[in-house]
């Protein structure tokens, strides 16, 4: 398309943007703002409050997530967020070209309304709107292969055919990471019912990321952080911020357990895994052997320790009509949807998808 294109790739967790051509984005923005009380309205009404990025220290209580599941539910915190991102990376009051990438749950209205701010509201000169999933396969080098990405929002399976999406055989599974947070605060902090303190959010942050992993077997890696004797593994301890120290459970760190035993968690299955096989078994007999060579991983919630080892064993392993399975998984997984982005801003196949600002005014 152009020398430099602005990407933002907005999900329900997190915003990713930056400059196509980069290996990875610049600008990394949770997908939260906040309705902060004013002198002109210091009731809990949205109406005339400042609208804020992020959590707001003083009130912690008053933030959201504009989208959730894949879906948009606060347009002007979308406007918002979108806005701030565009003035950080607009250099020397200069325009760019901007690709937004979309979630498949879309609605028709969902893009006229994109159309509208990106257009009316922030005056970009051109935009190209992507598919998520389909992005995350280019970044992945291939055209043919079973994009499985699970983000905060939403878990997704998706094959593809010669970079071309193979209806209906796509499976959206509602679980995903917001279901494992969820999970671990109100098993940490029991105290339901109040505002979150900003402390909690930081607790569950951390020990998801430095004490969760997914366990190759379940029962076996429940006997064993049983079996240890109080205190003598220190992945099993986290020191809050006032010095005192928590045992984590065995399921607490074995949480990510989740994608692949929802039944255990009380969510709605089938299994991340049982998802790609019937993903892979409602498409043409024919395509599944050229399918099963190429799952790709994506997505934050495949950067747990164990998780790429244990879906390749579940797929090998519960059904032998796919002996042959192997998971594809990069370094750069989680922004994989931005990388793929950066890569097609470029590319002149998806030249006559660009829609200029003239246009736009013209329809």
């Amino acid at each position: 398309m152009t020398e430099r294109t602005i990407i933002i790739d907005h999900g329900s967790g997190f915003l990713k943007s930056g400059f196509s051509g980069w290996n990875e984005p610049q600008l990394i923005v949770p997908n939260i703002v906040n309705y902060r009380p004013c002198r002109e309205n210091p009731g809990p009404s949205s109406a005339r409050r400042r609208l804020g990025l992020g959590i707001d220290i003083f009130h912690p209580d008053t933030f959201s997530y504009p989208i959730q599941r894949g879906r948009v539910l606060n347009w002007e915190g979308v406007e918002h967020i979108w806005s701030f991102v565009l003035q950080k990376h607009r250099q020397d009051h200069e325009d760019f070209p901007v690709l937004v990438t979309e979630t498949p749950l879309r609605e028709p209205a969902d893009r006229k309304k994109t159309l509208e701010i990106m257009f009316e509201a922030l005056d970009v000169p051109s935009l190209l709107l992507a598919d998520q999933l389909e992005m995350s396969l280019y970044a992945s080098g291939l055209l043919t292969g079973v994009v499985v990405d699970s983000g905060y929002g939403l878990t997704r399976v998706q094959p593809f055919h010669l970079g071309r999406r193979l209806w209906p055989s796509g499976k959206t599974l509602e679980f995903a990471g917001q279901d494992l947070y969820a999970y671990i605060f109100k098993s940490l902090f029991k105290e339901g019912g109040g505002p979150h303190k900003l402390f909690q959010l930081d607790t569950v942050d951390a020990i998801q990321m430095r004490k969760c992993y997914v366990p190759q077997n379940l029962a076996e890696a429940l006997d064993f952080l049983q079996s240890l004797p109080s205190g003598s593994d220190e992945n099993n301890t986290y020191q809050l911020p006032d010095g005192t120290s928590v045992e984590l459970t065995p399921m607490q760190r074995l949480a990510p357990e989740m994608f692949f035993s929802p039944q255990v968690f009380d969510q709605p299955g089938p299994s991340i895994s049982q998802a790609v096989l019937d993903s892979i078994n409602a498409c043409e007999a024919s395509l599944q052997p050229q399918l099963i060579p190429y799952v790709i991983a994506c997505g934050g919630n495949t950067l747990y320790p164990g998780f790429i080892k244990r879906l390749h064993r579940e797929l090998v392993t519960d059904d032998s009509s796919f002996p042959k399975a192997s998971v594809w998984s990069g370094g750069r997984r989680n922004v994989s949807v931005w990388l793929g982005a950066s890569i097609v801003a470029h590319l002149s196949t998806y030249k006559s998808e660009w829609m200029t600002k003239e246009e736009y005014d013209e329809r």
